[in-house]
Parts: C-alpha cells; sequence; structure tokens
C-alpha cells in the first residue's frame, strides 16, 4: 500500500488544502501569527502521520500521540480564529467536523497500535 492512500492521511492532507485557501481571506494581522501557526499545525500532524505509517508497530504510538496532542492545540488555534473573527462561523464549524474526523481516525489508529 502506498503510505500516501492511507484515508487518514487523506482527510489531513483535504484539510491542509481547505485551510490554505481560507487562510488567504485572513485580515492581514491574523493571516502571518494565527493563520501560519494553523497552517504550520496542520503540516506537522500530517508529517506526524506520514512518519508513523513509515515505523514498525512498537515505535507508531510516539509518532501518533504527538498528532493527537497537535490535533488539539489545532482545535484550540481554530476556535481562536473564529473568535477574533478571521474565521466564519460556518467554515469554522466546517475545519472542525474534518478535525473531528482526523480524531476519531487517529484514536482508532492508536488503539489498533496498543493492542
Amino acid at each position: 500500500m502506498n503510505d500516501f492512500d492511507i484515508p487518514i492521511f487523506k482527510k489531513i492532507y483535504d484539510l491542509y488544502k481547505s485551510f490554505y485557501v481560507l487562510r488567504k481571506n485572513f485580515p492581514k494581522d491574523d493571516k502571518y501569527i494565527l493563520g501560519e501557526k494553523c497552517e504550520s499545525l496542520i503540516l506537522e500532524v500530517l508529517t506526524c502521520v506520514f512518519e508513523a505509517s513509515q515505523k514498525p508497530k512498537p515505535q507508531r504510538l510516539v509518532y501518533l500521540e504527538g498528532a493527537s496532542v497537535k490535533i488539539n492545540l489545532l482545535r484550540f488555534h481554530f476556535r481562536l480564529a473564529k473568535d477574533v473573527r478571521a474565521l466564519s462561523e460556518k467554515n469554522y464549524l466546517n475545519l472542525q467536523e474534518n478535525l473531528d474526523e482526523i480524531g476519531r481516525m487517529l484514536g482508532g489508529w492508536i488503539r489498533m497500535t496498543k493492542s
């Protein structure tokens, strides 16, 4: 199986593409700090998932748990972007919905790795 065919990898990749478009509409003050931080966190989650897919099962957990922490940070940053009106309510809800699905997929992979 190609590493890029992993469903969670595709979901995170699509989340990045969606956020990339939205970040262009951020107010200038928020685009270069909050927007870049969100973008960076998405890329870090993508990297952790990719690295986990390359490791043997006993070593995956470290990368998967790192991705989980970054997803929780990303939730916080998305909510902050909504609260300061850098993101609309509709866009925020869409991003959160995608992030929730990624979180469920990641949680399943973590549970499977632990057993």
